[in-house]
């Protein structure tokens, strides 16, 4: 395939591929090298082709959303089940067993502030703003006459 057609990345096999890469984790300036591209084409070929578009937002969709229930899932804490296989040799003879053990992984304070502070930026951004409205006398007393 020769790098930097267009026509060649809208045919069904070109999508399936930058759809691919996308959900990989590549970032835009690398799936435009891999084309043989400049960033700023790959930007307009985006633009210019809604396929194209679409097949990278489907790709980082699908990653976008392992990575958010991943955050969750540490910010709230989980259990899971460990394995291992024990061996021993009772009188002569082998025996192998495999052991389950229940492990529980703590809530993460950090994935839990940094979940909320984007899912809530209303009540936990670092900088809260804070308007109010007054009127402040200033009463001058005193002193010598202003002149006109």
């Amino acid at each position: 395939m020769a790098k930097g057609k267009y026509q060649e990345w809208l045919t069904p096999d070109g999508i399936t591929r930058l759809e691919a890469w996308a959900r990989d984790g590549l970032t835009d300036e690398q799936i435009a090298a891999r084309i043989g591209i400049t960033t700023s084409t790959l930007y307009d070929w985006k633009n210019k082709y809604s396929e194209f578009s679409e097949a990278l937002k489907r790709g980082k969709e699908v990653v976008d959303i392992e990575v958010e229930n991943a955050l969750l899932k540490r910010a709230l804490g989980y259990d899971y089940t460990e394995e291992r296989i024990e061996r021993s040799r009772e009188g002569g003879k082998k025996s192998i067993k495999t052991v389950q053990t229940v492990k529980h992984i703590p809530p993460d304070t950090t994935a839990q502030i940094f979940w909320l502070k984007n899912r809530r930026p209303d009540r936990w951004r670092d900088k809260q703003q804070v308007e109010h409205s007054s009127v402040v006398p200033v009463v001058i007393t005193g002193g010598d006459e202003l002149e006109d």
